[in-house]
């Protein structure tokens, strides 16, 4: 089945600045006749909503906070893992020739669990002597204890066989290069009387410290009306999302300047990035030094880079059964494992997640009887869903607008369908941060905005009027509404987020 959108919309705003010949009725050119024809029209004066509510803002207001901050940038912290475990490979899977030692093998370290490159001029991980550790690759697992370490080798004799030269080969662990293998250290274990003191080797283990940061930056529109078209009425009732209504036509260009400036703030939260590197011309152009980039880290850059991404079974739809949901929950579980959690997507993953709640129903292939209640032929068929457990975690679903309206995110996924973003699961969880304005510890949600403010200007939203009309603050024969926001997103434990693509 094809469907064909509906056409000759009045859908673009007009940068000019009166009421046109195609925005009002010109009684003139009515079949030729002009002002001769005896017949008066049927005026409508009301103008017809027939998009909708057209905003899209909110969604952050029911995901995070917003705060105030006094300084160009935000800078917060992050916990590191707490145990060591390594991606790698086995360097050698035999025994070395004349080691006392007498390791089962070598494994050689790349990687922690998450990705991030282990250096190799120098100790760069916690692997120690006497540490007890596992070894895995694709097709067998072994026990051991470090017996030597160097830069990014780890020497391992294995607990697995009863002689002196039980090998990681004899243990079903085979040599290998990449990531085609895995160590965790599980514990240690010493003869009488040991001392790790002086043993280069037995380094004391540091907390990782990894700092992120995020920098506000600066939104402005503004609308403009000359006086003369500020006193004129115009026969069209207007009205608008911010409530403004009459007949003056300024007031509805006002309002919907207000109301798409915040879209945009918004918009800009979701979509935004930084720079790639200093010295674009995206900086030249914003006149910075070139040492600092521009731009804002927004939600879906952020999950992108920390976070975790699905495709989807079918790689259309994402999250379309419970096998795509049990690989969420797995990573979530690799992750900070929060319980609740919500859902914001599009109109299609929405209805592909109720067949799929609908077809867990043993009466679902008849259609009749799934939802809360038993369907009677005098009871409405509930067809949707609002949520659901899996595991321990909970699913609560909501629609997004912004992915479904066709003049913002849903006009891109329409076009760009290989990279369309189908939605984004948020933890709804907090975390605890030292606030260097309240002076302690407070919790904050792991998604909120930071906007400045201060005793003196607050950024947040500001809004003033210049010109003669009304109020009058210059010689200005013209009423000038400008808008100013200065705000950044700061997206705290990106890992425990999902973007469905």
């Amino acid at each position: 089945m094809a469907i064909t959108a509906g056409g000759n919309l009045n859908s673009v705003p007009s940068p000019t600045k009166a009421t046109l010949e195609d925005n009002y009725l010109d009684l003139a050119s009515s079949a030729g006749q002009g002002w001769a024809q005896q017949y008066v029209p049927d005026l409508m004066e009301k103008e017809a909503e027939v998009f909708g509510p057209r905003t899209i803002s909110g969604f952050l207001a029911q995901v995070g906070a917003e705060e105030a901050m006094t300084a160009d940038q935000v800078v917060w912290s992050e916990q590191g893992r707490l145990h060591l475990s390594y991606k790698g490979h086995i360097a050698n899977a035999t025994q070395q020739t004349g080691n006392s030692n007498e390791e089962g093998g070598t494994f050689e370290i790349d990687t922690d669990i998450d990705g991030n490159a282990v250096g190799t001029s120098a100790i760069d991980h916690g692997v120690r002597v006497n540490d007890m550790v596992l070894v895995a690759d694709a097709s067998a697992t072994a026990r051991g204890l470090v017996t030597d370490v160097t830069n990014d080798q780890v020497s391992i004799a294995l607990y697995d066989a009863g002689n002196s030269t039980a090998t990681f080969a004899n243990a079903g662990l085979a040599a290998g290069s990449g990531d085609s293998a895995t160590l965790l250290v599980y514990g240690s274990e010493f003869k009488k009387g040991d001392s790790y003191n002086g043993q280069a080797s037995r380094q004391a283990n540091e907390p990782q410290f990894k700092s992120f940061q995020n920098k506000p930056i600066i939104m402005k529109d503004y609308y403009e009306v000359s006086g003369s078209d500020a006193s004129r009425i115009g026969w069209v009732e207007v009205s608008s999302e911010g409530g403004a209504s009459g007949y003056l036509w300024y007031l509805k260009a006002e309002s919907d300047t207000r109301a798409r400036f915040t879209d945009y703030i918004e918009m800009a939260m979701l979509e935004s990035k930084k720079t790639v590197a200093a010295n674009s011309k995206v900086d030249a152009f914003l006149g910075t030094d070139g040492t600092t980039l521009t731009g804002t880290e927004g939600l879906f850059a952020a999950i992108e880079d920390r976070g975790n991404i699905t495709t989807g079974v079918t790689g259309v739809n994402a999250a379309t059964d419970l096998a795509e949901f049990d690989a969420i929950l797995a990573e979530f579980d690799k992750q900070g494992a929060i319980e609740e959690n919500m859902l914001f997507v599009n109109r299609a993953t929405s209805l592909a997640i109720d067949d799929m709640l609908a077809s867990m129903n043993s009466y679902g292939a008849g259609g009749t009887s799934y939802g809360v209640f038993d369907n009677s032929e005098d009871m409405a068929l509930n067809l949707g869903f609002s949520g659901f457990r899996r595991g321990s975690y909970d699913f609560y679903k909501s629609d997004f607008r912004y992915l479904n309206d066709k003049a913002t995110r849903g006009g891109i996924n329409e076009r760009d369908t290989v990279n369309a973003i189908r939605g984004v699961i948020i933890p709804a969880g907090s975390s605890s941060v030292y606030d260097q304005t309240v002076g302690s510890a407070v919790r904050r949600p792991l998604l909120h905005v930071r906007f400045r403010a201060s005793q003196t200007d607050d950024r947040r939203m500001k809004t003033w009027v210049t010109g003669s009309v009304g109020a009058a603050t210059s010689a200005l024969d013209a009423m000038q509404l400008h808008f100013l926001t200065e705000r950044c997103l700061v997206v705290q434990g990106a890992n425990n987020f999902m973007l469905l693509k």
